[in-house]
């Protein structure tokens, strides 16, 4: 499966050492501009890549997910490839978003 990471620079260094590529970004124009090259809607400077070309799993740091909210919504109503996962940054968690596992307790009633 192809991976692809959006976020700091150490986190994209770290995934970098075990084989998955990303790009690194510092604010939202950094993050769109990347966000619209790995979701198939393309950028002015590389054009639109083909479906094959395309990551099928999009991390991005919760401070990536956060810059981009509207967007990582848009595209996750459409169900489509590449799917997008949020993680923690090197800071941890940001304050006041859910983890996954409280995600799961919250939706089925059922701790984990």
């Amino acid at each position: 499966m192809q991976y692809f990471v959006i976020g700091e620079r150490e986190l994209v260094l770290a995934f970098g050492l075990v084989g998955v590529q990303g790009d690194i970004a510092v604010n939202r124009t950094e993050a769109l501009d990347s966000f619209m090259r790995h979701t198939g809607r393309g950028s002015i400077a590389t054009g639109v890549p083909s479906v094959e070309a395309r990551s099928k799993v999009l991390i991005l740091t919760e401070e990536v997910a956060d810059m981009l909210q509207d967007e990582v919504l848009e595209w996750q109503k459409k169900g489509d490839y590449p799917l997008i996962v949020e993680i923690p940054g090197l800071n941890g968690h940001l304050e006041g978003r859910k983890t996954m596992t409280d995600a799961i307790r919250e939706a089925i009633g059922v701790h984990v």
